[in-house]
């Protein structure tokens, strides 16, 4: 077992980030888990629940305040808050709709990584890790995703800016792209999702547990070594040769 670690999860009382934080309190570390609905984050079991909207600073600001003062530090944050957004043809996506989606899963991501590099760089012993939930779509597009696949793309960008710079701090910086996890997000894909042909097919789906189990193995990683990008999918998903 690693040693326990001080971690934060974003959007962690429901789908992945729920799964990453039970796989954390099963490896021994500490997780708080943030969120905007309380009663999802209660039910992680053994999580410090903190009601946060990563898309306002001053919930931001309030959420790593609440971090430094029960804990004096921070190991690792996972930002996974994230949305899909409305699925449609790019001229029916409004600027509402774009907005959403680039405030959760961008905006939302730099700053909370912002937050944990100020206080990463001032904890003693310094340094820490930082994983992003990127997608298959910071790589390839679905169907009638432009918000989600664009942000997920600016992502990956932000990873690397974010590595660069934590190099200075000790602030190894990683991105886990995920393909078809089970979660309530993809739960009609068996069903039939969209092909970029103009058919609907069903998609097959993994556990999402897998996503939690290499998260904790990331997490107990030396300072001085990294997973900077990794890939996890259904086996068979239409990824290699999607379209």
């Amino acid at each position: 077992m690693s040693t326990p670690k001080i971690v934060l999860v974003t959007g962690g009382g429901s789908g992945i980030g729920r799964e990453i934080a039970t796989a954390l309190l099963a490896a021994g570390h500490t997780v708080v888990v943030a969120g905007r609905t309380r009663a999802s984050l209660e039910s992680v079991a053994g999580a410090d629940p903190v009601v946060a909207d990563v898309t306002d600073p001053a919930s931001v600001a309030a959420l790593f305040d609440h971090v430094r003062a029960r804990y004096g530090r921070l190991d690792l944050l996972v930002n996974n808050a994230g949305m899909f957004g409305r699925g449609a043809p790019v001229p029916e996506v409004s600027e509402e709709d774009w907005q959403a989606v680039v405030d959760v899963n961008l905006t939302g991501s730099f700053r909370c990584a912002r937050a944990a590099f100020e206080l990463m760089a001032a904890q003693d012993p310094r340094g820490g890790r930082i994983i992003n939930n990127g997608s298959i779509s910071a790589h390839v597009p679905r169907p009638y995703s432009v918000a989600y696949t664009a942000t997920k793309h600016a992502v990956t960008g932000l990873t690397k800016a974010l590595a660069l710079e934590g190099r200075a701090h000790d602030i190894a910086v990683s991105q886990i792209d995920i393909g078809n996890a089970a979660t309530e997000m993809t739960a009609g894909f068996g069903a039939g999702t969209p092909q970029a042909d103009g058919t609907r097919r069903p998609e097959p789906t993994m556990d999402a547990s897998h996503v939690g189990e290499l998260v904790a193995y990331m997490a107990g990683l030396p300072p001085d070594a990294n997973v900077q990008f990794v890939t996890l999918m259904a086996t068979t998903m239409p990824f290699i040769g999607r379209g």
